[in-house]
This record gives structure tokens, sequence and C-alpha cells, in this order.
């Protein structure tokens, strides 16, 4: 089925509405503007020198008069007794100074040379040495303003040194209409061939993208109807690169939209098949075990891995049953997540595996799914930061009364059997002596302390100071030696923390 979208395409933008051409445009006005500035700077510079050259010639006859007066011994303080400055003169004053630049007397407005500038030794660029050699034997200087022009010729063979301040201001203003004219064409050079630049590219470019970008805006309706549009791009094809990526959008259209109802279709029967796996993944607690259930889907046994060694911790919240009778219902639950939380997250940091909860108790193993040679140091810096933890909160009753959290915590080393059983709920959970000794040292324990089994001790003596509890009667085996790490607290030995 096809459709024409022809008539819900945008009108092509005039000249200055495309924003691709705004930005060709300004590239290319401000492309050959720099370009004159570029050509117009020493050009302005050259003019600007050519007419102050012309006002030093009308300083030769004030030069010569002083020469004159030089050869004939007049006193250097009467030098310049011979000159007239009249006021329609474009020479406005006249200094004298010695060869070392030590002021003499002065006529008029006096240039504002200094004596470092007269008698320091003179630099010449190239375009001076080949075209103004002759004025090379003179210090010039142009006031910051431009209305003053003053020049200075050090006499080679004379002990003074004669200064003239000249009057700029034509020259000044003739620069200005200069630049002004200069400017004007410039810009309007400028503007036309930017025009042109604009009416080739509107034609050549900016118009076959718009009619792509159009074809492109319903691109993704036509493959969500199945639907193949006619595409305006190809209407007519220019015979360049553009025309190029037309035709080869046309061409990716039809194998997008051929894979994507392939695709469609293999969705279909993949979601079949995903929501068997998920139906497994909501029964099961730890990731590791995923895996395994999902390759063993019709395998109607147990999966269950013996482990040769493992640590397991069980804390028990002491007084619970009392907090219970004097806490609402949702309060105890709030305020048991968020100590299960934190031991969570605890077991995470150390990358233990959480078993389960059961009322107040929590149970946590090391080494197990994953083996792990330092189990045992890992569940007891778990034991050591929820006891942290627990000193540090403070169970609210209802009547917003705070009680200090307090734990008993029991750890046994031993080998243990890991799995899941059953068809329904999966749980993973332990099997062994092990795990019975790991509660027992728990329901045994003190308050506030984390009390070790002797497989446990030996695996930590190295690393933490304990205390002998001595033998404690352990239902099913008889006698069995404890040990309590020795706390954090004063005149207490510190503890040695596991890294």
């Amino acid at each position: 089925m096809e459709t024409n979208h022809a008539t819900s395409q945008m009108r092509p933008p005039g000249l200055f509405r495309s924003r691709l051409a705004k930005q060709i445009a300004a590239w290319v006005f401000l492309g050959i503007v720099t370009i004159e500035g570029i050509v117009f700077i020493p050009s302005y510079g050259r003019r600007r020198d050519e007419n102050l050259r012309k006002l030093e010639a009308v300083s030769q006859e004030v030069l010569n008069t002083v020469k004159l007066s030089m050869m004939s011994d007049t006193p250097q303080r009467e030098l310049l007794g011979s000159v007239q400055l009249r006021e329609d003169s474009v020479i406005k004053g006249i200094a004298l100074y010695k060869a070392n630049g030590k002021f003499i007397s002065s006529l008029g407005e006096a240039p504002e040379f200094t004596a470092e500038t007269l008698t320091q030794p003179m630099v010449y660029s190239i375009w001076q040495i080949a075209n103004d050699p002759g004025g090379m034997n003179a210090i010039r200087q142009l006031s910051q303003n431009g209305d003053r022009y003053d020049v200075a010729w050090p006499g080679e063979k004379s002990p003074y040194i004669l200064a003239i301040r000249h009057d700029a201001t034509v020259v000044h203003q003739m620069m200005g209409r200069y630049v002004l004219g200069v400017t004007i064409l410039v810009i309007i050079i400028s503007a036309f061939v930017t025009l042109v630049t604009l009416a080739v590219i509107q034609r050549i470019v900016i118009r076959p993208l718009l009619l792509l970008r159009d074809d492109l805006a319903v691109v993704g309706e036509a493959i969500a109807q199945s639907q193949t549009p006619q595409f305006a791009s190809l209407a007519r094809i220019s015979h360049n690169e553009l025309g190029e990526v037309s035709t080869a959008f046309q061409r990716m259209f039809e194998r997008i939209q051929t894979e994507i109802c392939d695709r469609r279709q293999a969705e279909a029967d993949l979601r079949k098949e995903q929501q068997k796996a998920e139906r497994l993944l909501l029964n099961i607690l730890p990731a590791q075990i995923a895996a395994q259930l999902k390759e063993n889907e019709d395998n109607k046994g147990a999966i269950a891995n013996r482990f040769d060694t493992a640590t397991i911790l069980f804390a028990d919240i002491v007084n619970f049953t009392n907090l219970a009778a004097n806490t609402s219902p949702t309060a105890l639950v709030c305020q048991l997540n968020d100590i299960f939380s934190a031991f969570d997250a605890i077991a995470e940091r150390h990358r233990l595996e959480k078993i389960k909860t059961i009322g107040d108790a929590y149970m946590v193993v090391g080494g197990v799914p994953s083996p792990n040679e330092n189990h045992a140091q890992s569940v007891m810096a778990m034991a050591i930061e929820m006891m942290e933890f627990a000193q540090g909160y403070s169970v609210l009753d209802q009547n917003e009364n705070p009680h200090q959290l307090c734990l008993r915590i029991g750890i046994n080393t031993g080998p243990v059997v890991a799995g899941v059983i059953g068809t329904k709920k999966f749980s993973y959970d332990l099997w062994g002596d092990a795990v019975n000794i790991a509660s027992r040292m728990e329901s045994h324990g003190l308050v506030n302390r984390i009390q070790v089994s002797e497989e446990t001790y030996l695996h930590l003596k190295e690393s933490y100071l304990f205390e002998a509890r001595g033998y404690l009667t352990i239902k099913g085996r008889g006698e069995m030696r404890a040990f309590l790490l020795k706390s954090a607290l004063p005149n207490d030995l510190p503890i040695k923390r596991v890294a």
C-alpha cells in the first residue's frame, strides 16, 4: 500500500528564512569582509603617510630659514627669531633642541618630543627603505587624536635638532572619508556576492535538503503502518552528491522496512520464550542460581552444590518480642526494613550472600555460591559493621521512646550444602551441621557481642583478638569451645580490622 505525502510537505523557506542559508550567508559575508579588511589595513597606512608627507613639504621653507640662521652664527636663543608663523598656516609650532635632546627654545605650539625620542636610534621598515629613502632622516609622530603631526630633523653635521608641529586635521578628515568610502564599497561588494551565493545554494542545496527532510519526517509513520511512501526527494534527482544521498536513503528505507517486519515476527516468538524465563526469575532470590534454573528448566530434581568450607553468620535482635508488643505493626516492619536494608548494604560491600530473614533473625554466608578463601575475614568484617550500626541506631516504640538496638551475633565455619529445592516459590538455602552450630553460637551468645566457634577462631586468630568463653553445651553436639571477639570499648584492646 502506498501513500502520497506531497500535500503535507512544507513549502521551501525564503532566501533568508532557512537557518542553513543564514549560517552560510554569515560566513561568506564575514569571510569577504575579513579579506578586504586585511587588504585595507596596509593601504590605509600608506595613504595616510602620503598625505602626511605633503604637510612636510610646507616645512621646507622654515627648515631652510633656520639653516641660514645657523650658518650666520646667530645665537642659539635667537635662531627662531627670523621665523614668522601665520594663523592660517599648517605649521602650528617650532622647537629647537640640542643634539643631545636638550630643549633650547620654541615658537607657537611646541612639538611633544622627549629627549629619549630624539636621541634613540631609528629603525626603518623595508617599505620605508624601498619607497621613502628621503624621509629616513626624520623623526615623526602623530598625536593620539590624529590632529597634530610632529616632525624632527636631526642634523648630521649640525649641533641642533629642529622639530615642527603641523596641523593634521585635514589629513584626519580625509582619512575618515577614505575609510567611510572603502567601508561602504566593501559592504556593497560583500552583500552582492553573498546574495548571489545564497541564490545558488538555495537552488542546488537547500531545496533538495528540505525535500529529504520531509521524507524523513514521514518514514517513522510509514514504517509503523507498514506503508511505502512516495519520496518527494526522488521526484527530481540531482546529478550530484545530494542525488546520491536521496537514492541511498530510499534503498536504506526499503532494507530497514524488510528487517523490521522480520524482527517483529522474531520478537513475537521471543516473547513466548521470555515469559517462561520470567516465571523462573520471579521465584529466584540469588542471581547466581538464575542461569542454572533457566538452563535446567526441564530438570525436576533439586539444584544443590557442596562447599567444603564456608562461614555462616546468624544475627538476632535482642528483646524483639517485648519491642513488638509495644510497637504498632506498621512501624515495627518499617524499622525492621531499615535495619535489614542496612545489613543488606553491608553484605553487598563485602560480597557476601544473604540467605534469608526469619522474623528478627538475619542469616548471611561467605564463600557461597562463589568460593572465596577469605570468607571468614569478610563475614567477621560484616559482623563488626553490624555492631557499629546497632550502636548508632535506636528503635522507637509506640510512644516514640528510643530503645538502643542490641544484637547477638554467632559465627561458625564449616562445610555446607547450598541449593534450591521444590517446584514453587524457589528459595536458595543452606544445609549442614555448620549451619546449626552457627545458629547455636548466636542463641548462646551474649548481648552486643560476637561469638564464634573454635573452627572460625582458627581462621581468624591471626587477624583479630578474642577471649575464650570456655565450653558451651550445644544441643546434638555436646560441649563445644566458644570465643568472643573483644569489643572496641574503653580499656579494651583494639580490634585489628581486615582490609
